[in-house]
């Protein structure tokens, strides 16, 4: 029997409408129910495309022209939009946005984890979808005689010019950004050359508390010294008051990775202070904060309220990082044990706990996986797990813990649909329900989706 061809051709133009999105966000056009995926494309679109990939399956094009225009779409404020590839969902309205979002979560738990008929509730936006990063981390090199700053235009290294904002990014992450370069600069401080492996000056990393104001600034460089320190540093925070921190961070090694191990204060305090609704944070140059705090009080408030603490359950937070979410339980639970494989955030949990007085809380170092079955045999027996994993998900060999514990609930935060659809369908098997799912917008005008489920033991 004869394979069928695909419908279309590499570098054929074709006119095309468009039926749907990826979970990317990329439009979808069909050609006799053959699917062609068209970055910044929208549903009820027709226009003509060049076909740049062509597979077995699936084709890629690029959008040449829109010849019928969707009312959702929206002109995108940012000047290197295209460029640049942090954000992918610019030119869609916010509306749509929050949709598209939703129906990702609600394809991957009917594809990938076979759960249908349970609530998905619509996506909790923000009011103002814009300015809410409360940290950046941008690259410093040297172009036509003096350094420049930008990120990396897609798929590349190579620093996009003339950028001096980024529409995501707190305003006043963005000018302390562009101080830093310019002092640099006027200084004779060099950049960092990834070739030739010279140069100082590597990233400069800013951290703004968003409720308290307070901000940190992070000068990441090749070499121990940093030159012109002293005029740098002073002109910096006498020019900028809400400057709490400088730091520096030494990086020597050839690689990707932006922090390096050693860092030095070079004035101020060694962390800044920021709030999620009523707990306080003390943030580290490495501590691994939420970029959104407004968003994620909205997201650990659901998981409170999904948890239903009435003040006598033992809760185990696995995956629990600098103690965000264990803190929020806290104030609703009689125990909260946090278990997490890096140490240094272990060491900030518990310095935030003490911040914020709260004694009802133990955190240990480790893999969730291996601590569980311990805390098991040690006859610790949780009403409540909390899950807040990677990308990847969980561990099947936490799953299987969480199972051999029987909690009464299991309160699952995810920042991948697809893996958090495959852990319920893995609970759901072992004898649980999910009882409802609630997506939350954490990164709006870009393709990523929280969500946290409520999955509850059956009876």
């Amino acid at each position: 029997m004869e394979k069928q061809k695909p419908p279309v051709q590499k570098n054929e133009t074709i006119d095309l409408t468009f039926v749907d999105l990826t979970h990317e966000g990329d439009g979808v056009g069909k050609i006799n129910g053959y699917p062609l995926f068209v970055p910044y494309a929208l549903p009820g679109e027709t226009a003509k495309v060049k076909v740049i990939k062509v597979k077995k399956n699936f084709a890629i094009g690029k959008l040449l022209e829109i010849e019928k225009v969707s009312p959702e779409r929206v002109e995108p404020p940012c000047d290197v939009y295209i460029q640049c590839g942090g954000c992918q969902l610019q030119h869609m309205s916010y509306d749509l946005q929050l949709d598209m979002k939703h129906n990702q979560v609600k394809s991957a738990l009917k594809k990938i984890g076979h759960i249908e008929g349970i609530p998905i509730h619509p996506t909790i936006g923000m009011e103002d979808p814009w300015r809410y990063r409360n940290k950046v981390q941008i690259p410093v090199a040297h172009r036509h005689g003096e350094l420049i700053t930008g990120f990396y235009r897609k798929r590349s290294h190579e620093i996009i010019e003339g950028m001096d904002r980024c529409v995501i990014t707190a305003e006043i992450n963005d000018r302390m950004v562009e101080a830093v370069r310019r002092m640099a600069d006027r200084l004779g401080i060099t950049a960092y050359d990834e070739q030739s492996h010279k140069g100082v000056l590597r990233h400069i990393m800013v951290r703004t508390g968003q409720e308290t104001g307070e901000t940190m600034i992070v000068i990441v460089t090749r070499t121990e010294q940093l030159p012109y320190e002293e005029e740098l540093v002073k002109e910096l925070h006498e020019t900028y008051p809400q400057i709490k921190s400088i730091i520096q961070n030494v990086n020597k090694e050839k690689t990707n990775v932006i922090l390096g191990k050693k860092t030095k204060v070079l004035w101020g305090e060694e962390y800044i202070n920021d709030t999620i609704g009523d707990i306080k944070f003390a943030i580290s140059p490495k501590s691994f904060y939420q970029i959104n705090p407004p968003q994620t009080k909205k997201l650990y408030d659901k998981a409170l309220e999904y948890a239903d603490l009435s003040g006598d359950e033992i809760v185990i937070d696995a995956y629990c990082g600098i103690g965000t979410i264990s803190l929020f339980l806290a104030q609703k639970a009689k125990k909260v044990y946090g278990v997490e494989i890096v140490p240094e955030a272990i060491s900030d949990a518990k310095m935030n706990a003490k911040l914020n007085g709260i004694e009802n809380t133990e955190f240990y170092v480790g893999e969730a996986e291996k601590i569980m079955p311990w805390w098991t045999a040690q006859g610790l027996r949780p009403d409540v797990i909390v899950v807040d994993p990677p990308r990847k998900g969980c561990d099947e060999a936490l799953l299987d813990a969480m199972l051999t514990m029987k909690p009464k609930k299991i309160v699952y935060v995810s920042c991948n649909p697809s893996t958090l659809a495959r852990d319920l369908r893995f609970l759901e098997d072992g004898g649980y329900e999910t009882k409802q799912v609630q997506p939350v917008d954490m990164f709006p005008q870009t393709g990523h989706i929280e969500a946290v489920a409520e999955v509850v033991l059956k009876v």
